[in-house]
């Protein structure tokens, strides 16, 4: 009788134990949690302000703080395809820089410098193979164009004529239905996107993200209508288009969402705390940027004609 009750009471210690440890597990990852929401928070406050910092300046200014995301957003690029130490990888580099020199030139070369870019991997194709192989040659040069040009569109943004204020919708269509999505997803997401590839985006908070990035920038065109924006810009127009932007956000977001799965990386690097490298953070600019800067330019256009 002693025996079992001995062996009763060590039970209840064990069991006392493991609900302390479960206790002291769960409030270890609450406080985990919570420290990681806290980086992420600080992380984007101070990202926002210092586009709120640099934005406003236009011009040099905006030019070389896009020249450095790309330049970077390139090194993560070819880190992630493991061809950073590549001696041919040095071209990536030194295209964007030319690329943006052209920019602040004002020279119409872009397409030229894309081309020379192609035909200079071909000729180291030709010249190493087999050493060097097709995918190789194929990841090298999606480097320029996805890294390099694509974000250099918040710079063309902000030179448009008003664009101290236009190059904010670029921000709105991608952060803005980054965060509507995410909160509409959360409240009513039941249908998954994409299972594989981004198992928590909902088609719910696709159209949540979607719909509430053009009502933000619907309620930003009321506000600064006449006060930066100019008056032919009808709010609603600029809605459609920040709208569609948002759209194409999503596909930039899941593109590089799938790079990162074929290449087995979580994230692009380290350089923002809580939030990854400028691909991690910019990967829905890339498309949102070019796509705000046409539709205004086709907006501009046929008020002229």
């Amino acid at each position: 009788m002693v025996e079992q009750k001995d062996n009763s009471t060590g039970q209840k210690e064990n069991r006392t134990e493991q609900k302390d440890n479960s206790t002291g597990q769960s409030k270890g990852q609450n406080e985990h949690k919570l420290s990681s929401f806290l980086t992420r928070l600080i992380s984007g406050l101070v990202l926002l302000l210092l586009l709120f910092g640099i934005l406003p300046l236009g011009g040099l200014p905006v030019l070389v703080f896009c020249l450095f995301l790309s330049l970077f957003a390139s090194y993560e690029l070819l880190h992630c395809f493991s061809l950073e130490k590549k001696g041919i990888s040095f071209l990536s580099y030194f295209f964007v820089i030319l690329y943006y020199s052209a920019l602040f030139l004002h020279l119409p070369i872009s397409f030229f410098l894309l081309l020379s870019y192609l035909f200079l991997l071909g000729f180291y194709y030709v010249l190493s193979y087999p050493k060097a192989d097709i995918r190789e040659i194929a990841l090298l040069f999606l480097v320029f164009p996805y890294a390099g040009i694509l974000l250099s569109y918040i710079y063309l943004c902000r030179s448009l004529p008003h664009g101290k204020v236009l190059v904010w919708l670029v921000f709105l269509s991608s952060w803005g239905a980054d965060t509507c999505a995410y909160c509409t997803g959360l409240l009513f997401g039941k249908h998954k996107m994409t299972p594989v590839l981004s198992p928590k985006k909902t088609w719910e908070g696709a159209v949540g993200g979607i719909l509430g990035s053009g009502i933000l920038s619907f309620i930003f065109a009321i506000i600064f209508k006449g006060h930066g924006l100019p008056l032919h810009l009808s709010p609603f127009l600029l809605a459609l288009a920040v709208s569609l932007a948002a759209l194409f956000s999503i596909g930039g977001d899941l593109m590089a969402s799938g790079m990162k799965r074929d290449f087995q990386i979580k994230d692009y690097s380290h350089l923002i705390p809580g939030h990854g490298g400028i691909l991690d953070r910019f990967d829905s600019v890339l498309f949102t940027a070019p796509i705000i800067y046409y539709g205004i330019t086709v907006l501009d256009y046929f008020k002229k004609i």
